[in-house]
């Protein structure tokens, strides 16, 4: 049986941050060409249009997305390579979530959140989503956003097509662990 997960990772790491690891450019607004994509990456794991159909359909957290007729697909959000997604600036709830493993407390209470090698922070509307991605980092720490406050300051939020919130960056003043 194929590894999805796997596929799906490599996937990821292809739409948001090495698109010439397997041949392939991706336009301003991020999009690859769906046929490119498979040919490349079934060079090192095995991917046909259901295949990758499935992986999009699938994914818990709704990674990616296809145009209308599947010919293009692109990554929603985490990005370190410079593309326009096409986020919708909107208002922020008063109170977001940030997780993060304990390890990364100290520069985060020192620093802010800052999107070190991708173009957002990412932002989660509920605290349980904060803790699980928390959990990816070691013991998870959660930061209350005070983003209505933010917003009202001139800060400018976006909202993704998974639901994740960007910004460009958290000064410490809107953070509470």
């Amino acid at each position: 049986m194929m590894d999805l997960t796997r596929t799906s990772r490599f996937i990821s790491m292809i739409l948001r941050h090495k698109p010439e690891e397997i041949g392939i450019t991706l336009d301003e607004h991020g999009w690859a060409d769906v046929q490119a994509l498979i040919e490349g990456v079934n060079k090192s794991h095995p991917l046909t249009m259901e295949i990758l159909e499935e992986i999009v359909r699938n994914d818990e957290k709704g990674r990616y997305s296809f145009n209308e007729d599947h010919t293009l697909i692109r990554a929603n959000q985490g990005h370190s390579i410079p593309v326009d997604v096409e986020l919708k600036e909107m208002m922020p709830p008063e109170i977001l979530y940030h997780g993060t493993g304990e390890k990364f407390t100290a520069a985060i209470d020192q620093m802010g959140l800052i999107p070190k090698s991708r173009l957002y922070v990412h932002l989660s509307a509920d605290r349980e989503t904060a803790v699980k991605v928390g959990r990816r980092h070691g013991k998870p720490v959660v930061y209350e956003v005070y983003a209505g406050r933010m917003h009202k300051d001139g800060y400018q939020f976006f909202l993704s097509e998974n639901g994740v919130w960007l910004t460009k960056n958290v000064p410490v003043k809107y953070l509470h662990k």
